[in-house]
């Protein structure tokens, strides 16, 4: 199965990609896809990273308060 890559900076890319591992641009488009899902899979949800952020900014202000 051929793989047919109409965006020219996608294509391009994938043939980056694949160059620099040496393997074929379907290889290269199949691994890079399989990591951003499990990156994407791995990542914590906005709500999450946000209260995460909120719960550090009170604890350095009231270690600032309390200082």
């Amino acid at each position: 199965m051929n793989l047919r890559i109409r965006n020219s900076r996608a294509r391009e890319l994938a043939r980056q990609l694949a160059a620099k591992r040496k393997i074929s641009m379907t290889r290269a488009v199949i691994e890079a896809l399989e990591s951003e899902l499990k990156r994407e899979s791995a990542r914590a949800p906005l709500a999450e990273r946000l209260a995460a952020i909120a719960a550090n900014l009170r604890r350095k202000q009231a270690r600032v308060v309390g200082s």
